[in-house]
């Protein structure tokens, strides 16, 4: 079970989901954001001492006007992992939140022994375009989102019809509070200079990857290999970019190897 609670950071009052027993893990979020309910925190906090922060605009954390670029994002995640007291966590990220994790990994190198990057962003290869996720309406995302689009449609809406006026707007309001933090990571393409530091990643690290993904191509795993030394490349089958929701198990099994 995974309890809400309070971190104060310089910049943010940062909330975030605590649950689990073992090692420390810190898991970040990708642009969709997270819930208490994901597939993937029951397999987790089988295995560790989970800390999931809502990154700010997403949740009941505020935006924060004063985080405006990528090394202002990686450092509130150092800032974070300080006020929550772990010591060498396991670092895992989805998408967005996996970029970020790869740079908190390349910049303090000798802090984070252990890396997951699932289906992360932060590389742009020209010859496969990562769709432009702005422009996307909410019944257009599961088709991108989901190896099984008619069954990721419910995934993502409980069920409710994506063109009902009233989820319509719930959805749009939410979406543009989320994005407006989103799209300085990610907006006009989600590459920030993250190929040109991958080198520095000493970190075991663990990338998995839907091999259904129509957001980013699952090409893009094995670009994020070659530039981390050591890593693993664990691809699953019958999956897309929410292969977190799709095939919990497999991701969990595929962080649970590194030790």
């Amino acid at each position: 079970m995974m309890t809400l609670k309070t971190a104060k950071t310089r910049h943010a009052d940062v909330r975030y989901l605590e649950g689990g027993e073992g090692p420390p893990l810190m898991y970040l979020h990708g642009a969709g954001g997270m819930t208490p309910e994901d597939p993937l925190f029951a397999e987790l906090t089988a295995r560790h001492h989970v800390f999931a922060p809502y990154l700010p605009g997403y949740g009941e954390t505020e935006d924060c006007g004063e985080l405006r670029d990528m090394l202002d994002y990686t450092l509130l995640g150092w800032d974070l992992v300080k006020v929550f007291g772990l010591g060498d966590p396991s670092l895992v990220g989805h998408s967005m939140g996996g970029m970020i994790a790869a740079e908190m990994a390349a910049i303090a190198p000798n802090d984070v022994s252990r890396l997951a990057l699932i289906c992360p962003a932060g590389l742009w290869i020209a010859e496969y375009p990562i769709p432009d996720m702005f422009t996307l309406m909410p019944y257009e995302m599961p088709a991108y989102l989901f190896h099984d689009p008619e069954a990721g449609s419910k995934l993502m809406t409980s069920g409710l019809d994506m063109e009902d006026p009233k989820f319509l707007q719930n959805y749009l309001v939410r979406n543009a509070r989320q994005l407006g933090m989103a799209g300085k990571l990610l907006f006009p393409i989600p590459e920030r200079g993250l190929a040109q530091r991958l080198y520095r990643i000493t970190a075991r690290t663990v990338i998995v990857w839907g091999q259904s993904d129509r957001m980013i191509p699952a090409l893009y795993g094995s670009h994020f290999q070659a530039g981390i030394a050591g890593s693993r490349l664990v691809e699953v089958l019958e999956a897309g970019h929410m292969v977190i929701l799709e095939k919990p198990f497999a991701v969990a099994e595929a962080i649970a190897s590194l030790g």
